[in-house]
């Protein structure tokens, strides 16, 4: 029968696949046994809908995009799944002058940035859970991207899907992600327009960069395009000694037809990092030491890093109907780390602390590849969201380590150690990993689409082969099956209600116990539950929503002498967020989360514990104000805050609280044809000392702060 009504035409509008990205007329038939009517022909006058690899417009304020990629299932609008996803634009990051993905994501509260375990690179917590840069997507791909530093320049859009993933993702191919939430970069794209901008910029206290951002379309339809996006950095950091020399360069092409779109990306990232400070193991403290000046350096300056990924992408979708689409998707890099760690760890509570040379040597090789199919169908007043989809992920991961002891410092009073001679321990292994799996979702829509019900499951494989360098091996796999329901109701146009129950999945390792009968066993793989309800609201210039949620994660015990996935941790939260334009010249960005993050299951005597690098809460608060007294001109500032976390299971350290201060002003002018945009800013403008987190990946380790640091860009664009 013909669909009469508006909202069920606007549906299906959504549902169809995007032609050459552009907006044109669109004729839609649907039929029931009962009858073959087509539908009247419809006009599609607005923008382009979100969908497949489209992502969602920016919300009021530009800084915002309420919606994101949700694994396999593609872009989404917020309003239409039962899922909490938010995105941050490339002009946020830009006005904010943001260096890397960490700068980004401190903007969201539900998710916490430091560094990962003996390396220089940045590791996050999302939802209170581990996810390392190795299992951040790129178009929805893991293994592609960088996996310690990813440059904020390679983003159009920062994507935080938060809560359990497995149904949606799978399992991430560095295996940590995916249980507190995952985080998606979307490539640059060649907008409709030409572009042209040139930028440089400096930030203290001695690191320079500049940088090109150009973009074109050709043909008589504009469907080729083209972007590059180069930067070139180096000089000292606001950290004592530390040096930084930093070169990206990325490319993306584009083709949209008729009824195909094709992407193609290609990169290239190198950073070195000279005498960087890394984080600080408690060991035998018996309290959280003071945290030392934020600009001191206490890792002795032979510690740092070369890092260098080359990496590339292909994404294409073709309409095999006005309903249906196929889509595929082909990616991965070559990467080479050089790592010196230098991590102090503490002999006392008097800030001494002993080094240890730790050298690492890694080569890493990844490829991961999606395909399905997603379509739209009506059986009588039902409609019909489904997405049937493959991914796959394979990693090579070829590592060599040696470690000696380097001395002793303190790290208020440091002591730049020599690098160590003599003939050190030595290790190495190489680990092939392979994740694989199928998905499939309905997302059911009834009372003109109001009330949206998602049913879905994922069938994963996962297999390890591992063979250290002593000639001995290691090789296990497992098989899950792992449900979802969602349902979202829409009891406004302005409001959706929603809730879920999803899973997460992780490597649930081996037996590590060599006291337990089953040593060296595998464990299989370890699956997480969530729970969630939450409301989601959406007023054109202001937007927002709450969650409440629940997450259980197994964890490896001994339990009679047996090794088993026996311990637990969960994790309660409630998150809010508010952003927009509430009036004009006025923009916010704004979030705040708390969680109680409990060890429900230890065999230690730690039951009931904190776990270790949760803080309880923590509440961003950012917004831009367009000064009336001077035109072109606005203020800019965000206060970041967050509660105390433990650093070890046992909760006898403990963290304080603490907050931070960021300031700046954009001042924008038209000289000769141009836009020139000024920047300048202060994070941490009152220069505090502290400890900004603990253990974002192994219990026991400090992560301190950064120090004051001024920021000063100028962009120009033609």
């Amino acid at each position: 029968m013909p669909l009469g009504n508006t909202s069920r035409k606007a549906r299906l509008l959504r549902a169809l696949t995007l032609i050459a990205m552009g907006i044109t007329p669109a004729t839609t038939w649907a039929q029931t046994s009962a009858d073959n009517q087509p539908l009247d022909t419809v006009t599609v006058t607005g923008s382009v809908p979100t969908y497949g690899d489209t992502p969602p417009p920016p919300f009021a304020g530009g800084q915002i995009a309420a919606g994101g990629r949700v694994g396999l299932l593609g872009e989404k609008d917020a309003m239409d799944v039962p899922f909490n996803v938010v995105s941050y634009t490339s002009e946020l990051v830009e006005d904010q002058q943001s260096q890397t993905l960490g700068d980004t994501l401190q903007n969201d509260a539900s998710v916490s940035v430091g560094l990962g375990f003996g390396i220089y690179g940045e590791a996050y917590k999302v939802r209170g859970f581990n996810l390392t840069g190795d299992d951040v997507a790129y178009g929805g791909l893991y293994g592609v991207l960088p996996r310690q530093i990813i440059n904020s320049d390679l983003a159009e859009r920062v994507e935080v899907f938060k809560g359990a993933s497995a149904f949606t993702s799978g399992i991430p191919i560095g295996g940590s992600g995916g249980i507190g939430g995952t985080i998606n970069i979307e490539p640059k794209r060649a907008g409709d327009d030409p572009m042209l901008k040139l930028s440089s910029g400096y930030r203290s206290d001695g690191y320079g960069e500049v940088g090109v951002d150009a973009s074109q379309r050709y043909g008589d339809q504009k469907q080729w395009g083209a972007r590059v996006s180069a930067t070139r950095g180096r000089g000292d950091t606001a950290i004592d000694d530390e040096n930084q020399r930093d070169t990206s360069v990325v490319v993306g092409l584009d083709y949209r037809g008729d009824r195909g779109r094709l992407l193609f990306d290609i990169g290239h990232q190198k950073l070195t990092l000279d005498a960087g400070r890394s984080s600080v193991n408690t060991g035998a403290a018996t309290q959280v030491p003071t945290a030392p000046d934020s600009s001191l350096n206490y890792t002795p300056s032979f510690g740092g890093t070369e890092l260098e990924t080359n990496f590339g992408m292909v994404r294409g979708e073709y309409d095999l109907t006005n309903t249906w689409t196929a889509f595929a998707a082909l990616g991965g890099n070559r990467t080479l780390e050089g790592i010196v760690s230098a991590t102090p760890r503490l002999s006392d509570d008097a800030g001494n602390a002993s080094v240890t040379d730790f050298e690492t040597d890694n080569h890493i090789d990844n490829v991961a590849s999606q395909a399905g199919l997603r379509g739209y169908v009506l059986t009588g007043p039902v409609s019909h969201d489904i997405t049937v989809g493959y991914s796959s992920a394979y990693r090579k991961f070829d590592t060599d380590f040696n470690f000696l002891a380097a001395g002793t410092t303190n790290i208020y009073d440091p002591v730049d150690l020599s690098r160590p001679e003599g003939t050190p321990d030595v290790g190495g292994n190489v680990r092939r990993q392979r994740s694989q799996g199928v998905t499939l979702s309905d997302t059911l829509g009834f009372i003109d689409d109001r009330l949206l019900l998602t049913l879905g499951a994922r069938y994963q494989e996962f297999e390890i082969d591992e063979r250290p360098n002593n000639g001995s091996s290691n090789r296990y796999a497992d098989r899950r099956v792992t449900p979802a329901v969602g349902a979202v109701f829409k009891t406004t146009d302005n409001i959706s209600l929603y809730a879920n129950y999803v899973e997460a999945l992780q490597d649930g390792g081996t037996v590590s116990d060599n006291n337990a009968l089953n040593y060296g066993q595998y464990l299989g793989i370890a699956h997480a539950e969530q729970h969630e309800v939450g409301a989601k609201f959406d007023y054109g210039n202001l937007g927002g929503g709450i969650s409440l949620f629940q997450i259980e994660l197994p964890s490896a015990a001994v339990v009679d002498g047996v090794g088993n996935l026996d311990n637990e941790q969960r994790n309660r939260g409630l998150e809010l967020s508010l952003y927009g334009e509430p009036t004009t010249g006025v923009r916010l960005f704004s979030s705040a989360t708390w969680i109680d993050a409990e060890l429900t299951k230890t065999q230690d005597g730690n039951e009931g514990n904190d776990a270790t690098g949760v803080p309880e809460y923590r509440f961003v608060l950012g917004g831009e104000w367009d000064t009336p007294f001077m035109e072109r001109l606005t203020a800019t500032g965000r206060i970041l805050h967050t509660g105390s976390q433990y650093a070890d299971v046992a909760n006898d350290l403990k963290l304080d609280s603490w907050t931070r201060l960021d300031l700046g002003l954009r001042y924008t002018t038209p000289v000769g044809g141009a836009d020139w945009v000024w920047r300048a800013g202060i994070d941490n403008v009152t220069d505090e000392d502290y400890w900004s987190g603990a253990s974002t990946s192994f219990a026991n380790y400090l992560i301190q702060g950064e120090p004051r640091t001024f920021k000063l860009s100028a962009t120009v664009e033609f």
